[in-house]
């Protein structure tokens, strides 16, 4: 079982040499994880299952290019993740019911399977959680729930512009703003 993000570099440096075994221990340890961003993007447990499929596809494509000095792999297959699941959205007509659901309309009691983690594992989540928290508490509040619509949701640029009634090219510099201003917060 993978305990840190470092022994989880480590994996991925395997599975960019195209190691199998590697790619199991991968999957095992990230699969829920990044099932649970693209079903919050979808909605749809048939479609999520084929995008999550494609997912490790393009991880298993693209490990070698993976570079631990930028992110965390969790961070870098999670964004691999959510840039698949939103292509999936704008494919799909605009009639599905699923697709660019706002935070009002998730069902409360949508639950997603946990891999089993470290014990440690936790507690650094938790306290890197915490300094998040604290981190968004910072932004204005309409930024704080632009960058959670659109990074935490999923929601595209053209729907947060008609929310936020602001043109997509303002919703992309609040939002590029917000991230520098966040990024900076957690590197204190």
């Amino acid at each position: 079982m993978l305990q840190t993000a470092q022994n989880l570099a480590d994996v991925m440096k395997r599975v960019g040499r195209r190691d199998r075994r590697a790619f199991a221990e991968l999957y095992q340890a990230t699969s829920a994880k990044l099932y649970g961003i693209v079903f919050r993007i979808l909605g749809e447990r048939a479609v999520a299952d084929e995008v999550l499929q494609e997912v490790y596809v393009k991880i298993w494509e693209r490990a070698a290019d993976f570079d631990a000095a930028r992110a965390s792999p969790i961070t870098w297959m999670a964004a691999i993740a959510r840039n698949r699941a939103l292509d999936e959205v704008r494919r799909r007509k605009p009639d599905v019911p699923a697709l660019g659901r706002g935070l009002d309309e998730m069902p409360d009691n949508l639950e997603f399977a946990a891999a089993t983690d470290h014990p440690l594992d936790a507690r650094e989540r938790s306290e890197e959680l915490a300094r998040l928290m604290l981190c968004l508490g910072g932004l204005e509040p309409n930024r704080r729930e632009m960058l959670l619509l659109a990074y935490y949701r999923g929601m595209s640029r053209e729907a947060l512009g008609e929310r936020f009634a602001a043109p997509v090219s303002t919703v992309k510099t609040w939002l590029r703003r917000s991230l520098a201003q966040l990024r900076d917060c957690l590197s204190r």
